[in-house]
């Protein structure tokens, strides 16, 4: 019987999507996969391949609820490692790779008590709560972002964050700068839409001279909730748009587009060097150990992004750097040249590597 690749992913794009491009290419490899999610990551679910069997665990996070469900996290986790031990049991993992997120406990931590050969993915600067606690615990920690913060003893292997084949398929597309001609602009605020952005995007294209907000064509990408909002404001300033939850088809998008404003989650980051597009990053300042910072320093540095901390976020701040980007064809241009040089459209072959490496008993 084949291998059997084990991923356990929490619940958001930034951890599914690059688990979906490690199920695709070991798939290709010759081996099965699984999925290990909760109902939530499961949502995120529909864009791996059939053949990936999903199983729900048994999950739950101290950062929502009361009291009480607080309380009761700790007995639905222990619920989930039991069932994952039993499941190991029955169809033993040749590896399980965790990619962040608290549905990863339970099969990392049935994998630890099982002795099983196990590593973990982090995709942004910063490791997250689960990741830092089983990272002196797994065989290997690969890295998605460079430089990534470690604990005190802990070495990781820099692969960079694997991003979908539909994203591999558009690597490099041909750029079309700004210019006298419909634009589009990609409004993306991560898996689960970014409030902020729909406030601070529809305000800072309203002060845009009209010559140049008749010729942008945005997609944006808003929570539910604010949908209705944005397109009024969007209307009221007279640009045209399309407002939706959530883009099935970002990489297209990302390719037909002249500028690029996002959080700076890793799979976006990635995405948008892999394509190749300048970009304005809007960090979310919340995000634990500020790791959003943290990815978006490598495309600033470079000079293929702008990043505007979420405290500095204003409409006329913003509009005046849409206006210098779209502006300025070879402004533009150079900034798509240095985002795609920092691209890395070869990080899945690299953690395919790893995991058969381990795989094979050699970390």
């Amino acid at each position: 019987m084949a291998p059997l690749l084990l991923i356990a992913a929490g619940g958001t794009g930034g951890h599914m999507f690059p688990a979906q491009a490690l199920a695709e290419a070991m798939l290709a490899r010759g081996w099965r996969v699984k999925l290990s999610t909760d109902a939530r990551g499961a949502r995120y679910a529909g864009g791996f391949p059939a053949e990936v069997p999903v199983e729900q665990v048994s999950s739950a996070t101290f950062a929502r609820g009361g009291v009480m469900e607080r309380a009761l996290v700790p007995l639905r986790i222990a619920g989930g490692v039991a069932a994952a031990v039993a499941a190991q049991r029955r169809d033993r993992p040749a590896v399980v790779v965790g990619f962040g997120g608290y549905p990863t406990i339970p099969a990392l931590a049935a994998a630890v008590i099982l002795r099983g050969r196990r590593m973990i993915h982090e995709q942004n600067g910063v490791l997250g709560r689960v990741n830092t606690r089983f990272a002196p615990r797994v065989d290997v920690v690969a890295c998605g972002t460079l430089p990534t913060v470690l604990p005190p003893g802990v070495k990781g292997i820099h692969t960079g964050n694997p991003v979908r084949a539909a994203v591999v398929e558009r690597a490099g597309a041909g750029y079309i700068p700004p210019g006298d001609y419909p634009m589009s602009l990609l409004v993306i605020g991560g898996s689960q839409g970014a409030r902020v952005l729909s406030d601070a995007v529809p305000a800072a294209l309203a002060l845009l001279p009209e010559a140049l907000r008749a010729r942008l064509r945005v997609a944006h990408q808003a929570r539910a909730e604010d949908a209705d909002r944005a397109r009024s404001a969007y209307a009221a300033a007279g640009v045209a748009v399309e407002v939706e939850p959530f883009f099935a088809d970002i990489p297209r998008r990302l390719s037909e587009a002249q500028l690029v404003i996002s959080r700076s989650g890793a799979s976006s980051v990635a995405d948008i060097a892999v394509i190749g597009r300048p970009s304005i990053l809007i960090p979310f300042a919340a995000a634990t150990g500020d790791h959003q910072t943290a990815n978006a320093r490598g495309l600033v540095a470079a000079g293929a992004a702008v990043m505007v901390p979420e405290n500095a976020l204003d409409p006329v701040g913003l509009s005046g750097h849409i206006a210098r980007i779209l502006g300025d064809p070879a402004v533009a241009v150079r900034m798509a040249k240095s985002a795609l040089a920092q691209g890395r459209p070869d990080a899945t072959e690299r953690l395919v590597e790893v995991v058969e490496r381990l795989g094979k008993g050699a970390a």
